[in-house]
Parts: structure tokens; C-alpha cells; sequence
């Protein structure tokens, strides 16, 4: 069982006065579910960690949840048992966590809104891919420890670290990453990791350069938005809408910045990070653009292929690995008609 864990960008140079929010919900083709059934789990240990009142009984919950114990808190980070449990039975006897909690519920209320979210995406992958076996769903309540782990068989969601703006505790980063972390993001964000693993996107390894990366990125994107056709990009790329649509109204300058800059076919890990990192300006375009700004470039050059070859189905996109087969057939060329 393989996890991952997620801790899941433009230019602003024109006037955002006259932006509109629903230029930013644009829906992908939305395939006919009806007939696809989905048995959907979802186990709710919210309630759980606050309520432990013991050591004895936080042992008992960690050995009946392994993967939590392991994964999720991170056992291997601690020399010995007796730290681990010691550790976790002080943040969860924290008066902290009843807050956590009282806000969860009162944020996601029963959960099935979420639930339901879940059960639309699963579903619309199973029309793409019929082998795929949806995983068990799992909320809890960490203590800020994780915010998303997620493999094959099992997705765990720590809710406190997606309560939003109004909470009193919050996850410590900085606020540019910040405000990915409210409850619309759960599952995009969990679609993009999906998305990102190789059990759906192929990529060549020998392929080192940034436009490898971008492109690879960029499939993550444009299997998440198919997966949740009607959910603005913004949920995926974690741009305010405003930024997506100057980055939309700007797109030629950023691509003619990144040949200037000779990004494409650099295998600079300097670059790298410049482009494609975590970072709150991508100063190298300009002094407003947010970071992140290729991967961004990279989804477009994958929507732009596949309007370029409207036969090919998402499994056969997602599977071509070659990233400078994908660029060239693109024809991408903002600000050509």
C-alpha cells in the first residue's frame, strides 16, 4: 500500500476591477454516471482522539488503526514507543482539541456533503477507468499533524487542517498556501494526488527537464478537472479566480518569458524550483505572478493537446510519457488564433 501525503499561481498586470468569479467555472465534459454504482466508506474517528482519556486507551486506538500510527503520525520520526505515545497523549489531552472538534462539526457538519463529493469523483473515474476500486474514507481530527494521506485502498482526512479562515487554529504556513486549506480543496486536492501517481500518469524517468515536469503536472490537472468537471480551476491550482483569469488574459507574455528565459528544456534543478516550486512570486516573470506558474503553463499545454486530438480518451492521454510529443502536438502557441 503506497501513501502520499499532501502539504497540495498568475500574473497580475492588467486592472483585476473588472474580473468576474464565474469566468472561473468552466466544466469540463461531464460523463453519464447513472448507471455506475458506488460503494462508498467513510468512517468518522473525528470523535475518537478527543475523547481518549488514557495512555492505555491511545495504545489501544493506534493498534487498531496501524496505518495511522505509522503513516499518518508518524511513528518511525520518534526513538521509542514511550515518546510516541507520550507525545500524542499530550496533544490530545490538549483542551486544543475539543475546539478543533467543536469547529469540525460545525464545518462539515455529518459529513455528507462531503461524501457526496467523494461519490461524484469516484464515480467519474470508474466511467474512465472500470478496474478502479474506490478506497475507504476516513476523517479525523490530528491536531494539525497531517492534512491528507492517501493511497490505493485508503484516504484519510485530517479535518482540522481544512476548517478555513475562521478557525482559531490554523496550519502553520504561510498564508499564500494558507488558503488551499478550507474544505472545498479536500477533494481536489486528493484527485491531483491520484492524479500525480504514476498508477495513472505515465512519464518517462530519463526525462529531466522542466518541460518533463510541466507536463507531468500538467496531467495531474487535467485529470483531476475531468474527474470534477464543474469545479472552478481555481480548487485545482489554488489561484484565486482573479488570478486565473489575468493569468488567461496573460498567458502569451508568460510563455514568451519562459522561451526567453530558456525554461523549457533546462534540467537545472535551480530552475526547477523556480518555476515549478512552492513559492509565493515567480519574480523571474514578473513581480505579481505567483509561484507555481509552470505547472500552471503545463496544464494548459495538456488541455491544448487534447483539443488537438479530440480521439484521444483520458486513459490515453494520461498514459503518453512523452512529454516533447505532447508540447509539439499541442500546437501551443498562446495569443495565436
Amino acid at each position: 500500500m503506497r501513501f502520499k501525503s499532501f502539504t497540495v499561481i498568475l500574473c497580475l498586470w492588467a486592472s483585476l476591477s473588472g474580473c468576474k468569479r464565474d469566468r472561473d467555472v468552466k466544466c469540463a465534459f461531464v460523463p453519464d454516471t447513472k448507471s455506475i454504482p458506488i460503494d462508498l466508506r467513510i468512517e468518522s474517528l473525528e470523535d475518537s482522539l478527543p475523547s481518549i482519556a488514557t495512555k492505555a486507551q491511545l495504545v489501544t486506538f493506534l493498534t487498531r488503526h496501524p496505518h495511522l500510527r505509522d503513516h499518518f503520525f508518524g511513528r518511525s520520526r520518534y526513538p521509542n514507543d514511550s515518546i510516541f505515545i507520550n507525545e500524542l497523549y499530550r496533544r490530545f489531552t490538549n483542551p486544543a482539541m475539543d475546539t478543533l472538534l467543536i469547529e469540525a462539526h460545525n464545518v462539515f457538519g455529518s459529513g455528507q456533503e462531503l461524501k457526496e463529493q467523494f461519490r461524484t469523483a469516484f464515480a467519474n473515474i470508474k466511467y474512465y477507468y472500470p478496474d478502479f476500486k474506490p478506497p475507504a474514507l476516513q476523517t479525523i481530527i490530528s491536531g494539525m499533524e497531517t492534512d491528507l494521506l492517501v493511497s490505493d485502498s485508503l484516504v484519510v482526512i485530517g479535518l482540522d487542517y481544512f476548517l478555513g479562515p475562521n478557525s482559531r487554529y490554523r496550519p502553520n504556513m504561510y498564508e499564500y498556501m494558507l488558503r488551499r486549506y478550507t474544505k472545498d480543496f479536500i477533494v481536489p486536492s486528493v484527485l491531483l494526488l491520484y492524479g500525480i501517481d504514476t498508477h495513472f500518469n505515465k512519464t518517462d524517468l530519463a526525462d529531466k527537464t522542466v518541460l518533463a515536469d510541466m507536463i507531468a503536472y500538467g496531467k495531474a490537472y487535467y485529470f483531476a478537472k475531468r474527474m470534477l468537471p464543474c469545479t472552478p480551476d481555481s480548487l485545482f491550482i489554488g489561484f484565486t479566480s482573479e488570478e486565473i483569469n489575468s493569468a488567461r488574459e496573460n498567458e502569451d507574455l508568460i510563455y514568451i518569458r519562459l522561451i526567453e528565459n530558456e525554461v523549457m528544456y533546462s534540467t537545472r534543478h535551480q530552475i526547477k524550483q523556480r518555476y515549478l516550486a512552492e513559492r509565493p512570486k515567480t519574480l523571474e516573470i514578473g513581480e505579481k505572478c505567483p509561484g507555481r506558474i509552470g505547472q500552471w503553463v503545463g496544464w494548459q499545454i495538456v488541455e491544448a493537446y487534447a483539443r488537438q486530438n479530440p480521439g484521444r480518451t483520458v486513459p490515453q492521454i494520461m498514459s503518453n510519457a512523452q512529454a516533447a510529443v505532447i508540447f509539439k502536438d499541442s500546437k501551443y502557441r498562446p495569443g495565436k488564433k
